[in-house]
């Protein structure tokens, strides 16, 4: 097994490996606040993906009653089964994209907290993935790269807004808590990070054809400089949809897909499943 050692603090460390996205927190104070800030009570169940030095870990599993850390490298779980003996803290090896969280939540019969240092390459792909499994989830609480937080937290009319912004807050309430310096890692990664909660919304329009309203939402913004009237030529179905487009009329399809808020896209959606 190769290590290193990081001179400030003296810790051991793996060797990070670059094609897995890891950046290994070191700071103890940051492991503490971000633990402290997902708010966890003794009866909780936590899944960690990606415990890589059990940074968090340690923290964590001193408070809830039970903790699944998802985990790909063997070689980190390998390390860290030699410094827990826990029978509350499981390790899976296994990638969490790949990973059925309906497991856990029918074994433990309660709703999860997802936490985790996220790997800047996958953040969209674990994103979405914990939204597909909200009905699992309790709420979400991730370090990202400070851009993709700000763009989560995108508002309309502004640069960060697109994709992933519409689609997260059509499902939950995203906040931003905290950033976090490079510094506090090993590797030192070259961008600055953010810490963010993800607050499922208890009830989410139920009337709404979600695969539509993605569709829409991912049409629109492919295309974000074109007017809808234009970015929607792009739909797989806008012959079927283009003579039903003319009467709609809650607003001008003459915008731009940042100028529309949540709730225009909610409205358009249902217009045009209702309408087919």
């Amino acid at each position: 097994m190769h290590f290193s050692e990081n001179i400030n603090t003296g810790r051991i460390l793996i060797r990070a490996k670059r094609s897995l996205g890891q950046n290994f927190l070191i700071d103890e104070n940051i492991a503490r606040k971000i633990v402290k800030s997902a708010n966890l009570f003794d009866n909780d169940v936590v899944i960690e993906i990606g415990p890589g030095q059990g940074a968090l870990t340690k923290y964590i599993v001193e408070i809830v009653k039970k903790i699944y850390a998802i985990e790909i490298d063997k070689r980190v779980i390998d390390l860290l089964k030699t410094k827990f003996f826990n029978e509350n803290l499981i390790f899976i090896n296994e990638d969490f994209l790949k990973f059925d969280i309906k497991n856990i939540f029918k074994k433990e019969k309660k709703k999860l907290k997802l936490i985790g240092n996220i790997p800047y390459n996958i953040t969209s792909q674990i994103l979405f993935k914990a939204i597909d499994n909200r009905e699992y989830l309790e709420y979400c609480v991730f370090m990202v790269q400070k851009e993709v937080a700000q763009r989560i937290v995108g508002k309309p009319q502004t640069k960060d807004y697109g994709i992933i912004s519409v689609i997260t807050q059509f499902y939950a309430k995203p906040e931003i808590l905290f950033k976090v310096s490079p510094n506090c890692f090993f590797p030192k990664p070259k961008i600055t990070s953010t810490v963010l909660k993800i607050n499922f919304l208890t009830s989410v329009d139920k009337t709404i054809d979600e695969e539509l309203f993605r569709t829409l939402v991912r049409t629109a913004f492919g295309k974000r400089r074109k007017t809808l009237c234009n970015s929607l030529k792009y739909l797989p179905f806008y012959s079927e949809v283009e003579p039903l487009l003319k009467n709609f009329n809650k607003f001008s399809l003459d915008k731009r897909a940042e100028e529309l808020t949540v709730d225009d896209f909610v409205e358009l959606t249902r217009f045009i499943s209702e309408s087919k």
